[in-house]
């Protein structure tokens, strides 16, 4: 999906952000100011992993039922907020991501295997329910493929890590 897919919010937090969107779009209407909304994927950072979850042997859906999942580096989110100060156009959404869509469980083994951690348990999907937090659900109720071009193209930005490997890597060699 990219910025002109409209929003179809399912998870109680992404109808929270959708509301805050609108009331930002509300407020800016009455203000003499600008506004560049960011529609900002799941950051990750060396201060920013799964690692608690991992050693505490929380399981996970098998990769192949996970759905769909987007992410950013911290330090790329943070050259995004920078440009789009410069660059964002008044009135434009972008997607932040590093545009390279994965599933969740993916996510976690390969966390798991840069800190040298066990893969989590698989659980079957039907067990996420109780096996799973509210906020992990939430993530997992939002499947998309997000397509990060016009945040490249219109913001300027070259993302440092612009894959998982990349990132994770950073994470791990600054420990």
């Amino acid at each position: 999906m990219d910025e002109s897919t409209p929003v179809n919010p399912k998870a109680d937090r992404a109808l929270r952000r959708l509301d805050a969107e609108q009331q930002l779009q509300a407020w800016v209407r009455h203000q003499d100011t600008e506004l560049v909304r960011l529609r900002v994927a799941g950051i990750y950072g060396p201060d920013k992993l799964p690692l608690q979850r991992l050693r505490a042997g929380k399981p996970m859906v098998a990769e192949r039922h996970a759905p769909w999942t987007n992410r950013i580096h911290v330090d790329d989110l943070v050259q995004v907020l920078q440009a789009a100060m410069v660059r964002g156009r008044n009135g434009e959404v972008y997607n932040v991501t590093d545009g390279q869509p994965g599933n969740m469980a993916a996510y976690f083994n390969r966390v798991a295997d840069f800190a040298g951690l066990p893969r989590p348990a698989v659980i079957d999907p039907s067990a996420g329910e109780q096996a799973l937090s509210a906020g992990l659900r939430s993530y997992l109720a939002e499947s998309r493929r997000i397509d990060n071009r016009k945040m490249l193209r219109e913001l300027g930005v070259e993302l440092r890590y612009p894959t998982l490997e990349q990132g994770l890597a950073a994470c791990f060699s600054v420990r």
